[in-house]
Formats: C-alpha cells, structure tokens, sequence
C-alpha cells in the first residue's frame, strides 16, 4: 500500500495547555468538530472522533506539549494505522500546532 505523510503548521491565539485540552477532552473536543470523539487521557487508552470513523490508541502523552496517537479510519485498510502527532509549542501569539501524520493510505491523502 503506498502511504502519504501530511504536515501542517498552524498559530492558535490561545496557551498551550488550552489547545490539549481542546484536543483531549471529549466533550470540548466533540463541541469544536461537531462530531462525537471519545478520548482516553491515558497512554495506552482508546480514542474515537468525527462519530468514530476515526478510532485509535494514545501513544505518547505530555500536557501542554505534545499527543501521539496511532489513528485509522474505519474504511481503511484492515489493522493499518497511521501516526498522528501533535507539538505544542508556547509562543508570543500563543501556540505553534505543528501536525504531523505519517502512514495516510494514498486514496484518503
């Protein structure tokens, strides 16, 4: 299967620890996509979002700095999942989101 790596950088006027708040909190999380998420706040712990389409595992947690999680989309690939970063880092504006996410099946990049 070939696979594709997406990258985005964005600044959000708000602290770091608001904005992992915003991504790990279920219901902030589900307010701010419209979409029922579910999100364990443990490493290990479970994840759905967007009325689980999205279903995946917290793989590396640190407040306010970053989430890795492994994620796929439930017409995916059977037991292929991609990796989803997200740093967090305090600047004058507020945050830089840096968004990484390797392993993207091709047809949903």
């Amino acid at each position: 299967m070939i696979t594709k790596t997406i990258r985005q950088s964005v600044t959000i006027k708000v602290n770091p620890h608001e904005v992992y708040e915003a991504l790990m909190d279920s219901r902030k999380h589900s307010k701010f996509t419209g979409e029922k998420a579910s999100i364990s706040r443990k490493v290990g712990g479970r994840c759905s979002a967007y009325g689980k389409y999205i279903q995946g595992i917290n793989l590396d947690l640190v407040s306010g700095r970053r989430i890795v999680q492994a994620w796929r989309g439930n017409d995916w690939p059977k037991g292929h999942y991609s990796i989803a970063t997200f740093s967090l880092k305090r600047i004058k504006a507020g945050t830089r989101l840096v968004f990484t996410q390797i392993g993207v099946p091709d047809r949903e990049y």
